[in-house]
């Protein structure tokens, strides 16, 4: 399933272009795809069913159908409501295996989003960026990818008390371990953060199939060269950013299900001026406090 979209929203003192793609592949050895995505503004989410447990498909199914039923309009989100929607999220998730009992059905799913949202106050259009679990949200600056999530990992975990290295992350054998997942409790804990959205921003989200197959490096290297292959490609419709990153991981081996969605932002407008001055521009004693506790580790 492919998808490639422009628009533009009018807003008070500013106008805010759009383009996103996005692209999801069952890889090369799954026989069934348990990612699941939703790219329409305001909301750009990607989850991953969680492999080898039952319902896996459903539960990735499961929360991007709350985030769809709770944002119908392409106007910019209200941040508590997306807040809400992860943990309506959960609760659907946890529905799939309701009166399983001990020992019953397990099921669950990683989830990592961006959402164009409206904080109120001057300089109040924000990314509110969130994940539970280890996909992942990136940024991109044009020459350099960073992760702007931390994955919810056991080997993230090794990697933070110094006990392994990133790179002996990629081939640890308990790599595929999460320690957090929509559907492992009945409250869920994001990482959740807000990025003022200013001239122009690219943002990659991610499940786990397309990292296990290709390193930060190759991915922006990808990235890097996405418009001249698109100019020498004459047949047909050029590809997109997602498909082509898609594409490279199941070229790569595809041992999993692999989703990317792609969004590129342009802010124009007067509101714009005075912005940049911090990460966060948000007064958030109006806010819930969940907003300042849970950001990401450096």
């Amino acid at each position: 399933m492919s998808i490639d979209v422009r628009e533009q929203l009018t807003l008070p003192d500013l106008t805010a272009q759009f383009r996103y793609t996005a692209h999801s592949h069952r890889g090369a050895v799954r026989k069934l795809n348990e990612d699941s995505f939703l790219a329409a503004l305001p909301l750009f989410v990607v989850a991953d069913g969680m492999g080898g447990h039952s319902f896996g498909d459903r539960a990735s199914q499961a929360a991007i159908a709350a985030f769809a039923a709770a944002f119908e309009t392409d106007d910019p989100a209200a941040a508590q409501r997306v807040l809400d929607t992860i943990r309506l999220a959960n609760e659907a998730v946890l529905e799939l295996t309701a009166g399983e009992g001990p020992g019953g059905a397990i099921s669950g799913t990683t989830l990592t989003g961006m959402a164009f949202v409206d904080v109120g106050g001057d300089n109040n259009y924000h990314w509110m960026a969130f994940n539970v679990g280890d996909s992942r949200t990136y940024s991109w600056d044009g020459r350099t990818l960073s992760q702007m999530s931390v994955d919810h990992s056991a080997v993230q975990e090794l990697v933070d008390l110094g006990h392994i290295t990133k790179r002996e992350a990629e081939k640890h054998p308990d790599r595929n371990i999460v320690t957090r997942a929509l559907g492992a409790d009945g409250e869920v804990d994001p990482d959740v953060w807000l990025l003022p959205a200013k001239g122009h921003q690219t943002f990659l989200l991610c499940s786990d199939g397309l990292t296990k197959e290709l390193s930060d490096d190759e991915i922006a290297r990808i990235m890097v060269f996405h418009s001249a292959e698109v100019l020498r490609e004459t047949d047909g419709l050029p590809m997109t950013l997602a498909e082509r990153l898609v594409n490279a991981a199941v070229a790569a081996g595809g041992s999993d299900n692999v989703t990317v969605v792609v969004v590129e932002s342009d802010m124009i407008g007067a509101s714009l001026v005075g912005v940049g001055g911090g990460e966060d521009t948000v007064d958030r004693d109006a806010m819930s406090n969940q907003l300042e506790e849970t950001r990401p580790r450096a």
